[in-house]
């Protein structure tokens, strides 16, 4: 990785004019001020969230952008006005989708490096800190440097299944501009876990998740204790917390294929009972300042993007010249002939709309009546669905009663009564959990990686199907990181 890649951390109230970090006399003395307190390294840490709540990232378009063109999500007209049809056609060399990769690439290891500067000092400075904040803030460091080199590889590197010895990306580990040779696969999925081990270890005695009296909710009108005490302690669900460690441990160890390891992770938030199911008169509520429309209380991870919601509003509710599906379409991806007729899901995350390009479905997830709702403009990271659906898929080939136990949970959750209890087949059952995946992480990014994952095709509308290939799953590397030595 080379030193361009080195994003100065970005200080909330203090933001620098000078956007790159050289690594010079200068920028040590700045360093050894940030890093002489505590508030310093809390500073920094919000920082790396700051950074990846940014519409390049997390903020717009790893959450809700091209990972969702690529899975086929969307009808993309002739028109095209948000330059994705290229990208819907995986035409890697499309100027546009070459754009966004690359500021994807840059936005994500600009945050590695903001982990890591944070992790190069801290052990140096253990005495400035007070309380539990030492382990925590390591701990989320670590955690964060782990969760983004795995969206790294899900992204740009070949699958496990498929090739677990193939270079894939640099995993840095040091806030250096040395360049970084490329790991494995397999390197880069045992470095997360080591990275998630670590922090797990230290957000188990630190995390205020972990307290008893701790209880997730809404931030108003509701009795969560989330906004009690210090302010840095707060909202733990909007930072890595250690039940996201957990669920990302599952999730590393899933697309691993170490399916006990990802069920005792899973399980452990599950049984952990801390995030409670969505009621439906929240979901359903037709006062949309009361309406949750983005299942706020089920988020385990989530970034908060407090500044998005006007690209979100232009993404999916600006007319024809938004993202959105087709009625039929919706319909068939929501099986509402059929057991998704009651799916709170398609009832509340859609309006039909017409007009010249006939009746289509506006997204409405992300919409919310400003400050006045009763959770923040999040973009959601980890849910407590995808635990369930980890723990069905992991649990399934020893006992087929219990794994769908697991997805018939969620299906309930969404007003889906129609179980499956007794289904012996593997197939079957891969095939219906794709299916509810589709369904719940509609506009959020991550079934483009299920699909990857498990080298399966992907669905398109109108009944098409692209086979599973590496051309498709594995996005180039930019022209800079191969230019400057990595490939």
């Amino acid at each position: 990785m080379k030193k361009y890649y080195l994003l100065i951390i970005v200080m909330v109230g203090l933001v620098s004019c000078k956007k790159w970090l050289d690594v010079t006399p200068q920028s040590d003395i700045a360093q050894g001020v940030l890093f002489s307190t505590q508030a310093g390294f809390e500073e920094a840490l919000n920082g790396v969230y700051s950074r990846c709540a940014r519409e390049d990232s997390y903020g717009k378009e790893i959450t809700c952008g091209f990972l969702d063109v690529l899975a086929q999500n969307y009808v993309i007209t002739n028109l095209d006005p948000q330059a994705y049809r290229q990208t819907s056609m995986y035409n890697y060399n499309d100027e546009h989708f070459i754009s966004r990769r690359d500021d994807a690439w840059k936005a994500l290891y600009a945050a590695i490096a903001n982990s890591n500067l944070i992790l190069h000092h801290i052990d140096g400075k253990r005495d400035v800190f007070t309380g539990r904040e030492y382990e925590l803030i390591k701990g989320e460091a670590l955690a964060l440097r782990a969760y983004l080199h795995f969206d790294l590889l899900r992204l740009f590197g070949p699958s496990y299944v498929n090739d677990p010895a193939a270079l894939a990306i640099p995993y840095v580990m040091d806030f250096t501009n040395k360049i970084t040779p490329m790991s494995t696969v397999k390197g880069v999925l045992d470095s997360a876990i080591t990275d998630l081990t670590a922090a797990k270890a230290l957000l188990k005695i630190s995390d205020p998740i972990l307290d008893a009296g701790y209880k997730v909710g809404y931030p108003v009108k509701d009795s969560s204790t989330e906004e009690t005490g210090l302010l840095f302690l707060q909202n733990r669900r909007h930072r890595m917390n250690y039940y996201a460690v957990c669920g990302e441990l599952a999730r590393v160890y899933l697309y691993k294929g170490d399916k006990a390891n990802a069920l005792a992770n899973a399980l452990e938030v599950i049984n952990s009972n801390k995030f409670p199911w969505t009621r439906q008169n929240d979901f359903l509520n037709p006062d949309d300042e009361k309406k949750d429309r983005i299942l706020y209380r089920e988020l385990v991870f989530a970034w908060y993007v407090p500044n998005t919601s006007g690209a979100l509003n232009t993404r999916f509710r600006d007319g024809e010249n938004a993202l959105f599906i087709t009625s039929s379409e919706g319909q068939n991806l929501y099986e509402t002939g059929s057991v998704g007729g009651e799916d709170f899901r398609f009832k509340q995350w859609f309006s039909e709309k017409s007009g010249g390009l006939g009746t289509r479905l506006q997204l409405e997830k992300y919409y919310r009546d400003g400050d006045a709702n009763i959770h923040y403009q999040m973009a959601p990271a980890l849910r407590l669905s995808e635990i369930y659906y980890i723990a069905a898929e992991c649990t399934f080939d020893t006992d087929p009663v219990k794994a769908w136990g697991y997805f018939n949970t969620v299906r309930f959750y969404r007003g889906i009564g129609s179980a499956i209890t007794d289904e012996p087949s593997k197939d079957v059952f891969m095939t219906e959990l794709v299916k509810e995946c589709r369904k719940e992480f509609y506009g959020e990014g991550q079934i483009f990686y299920m699909y990857k994952r498990l080298n399966r095709p992907v669905t398109g509308l109108a009944g098409a199907s692209y086979p599973a290939t590496n051309k498709m799953f594995v996005l180039p590397l930019p022209d800079d990181e191969i230019q400057f030595g990595n490939r």
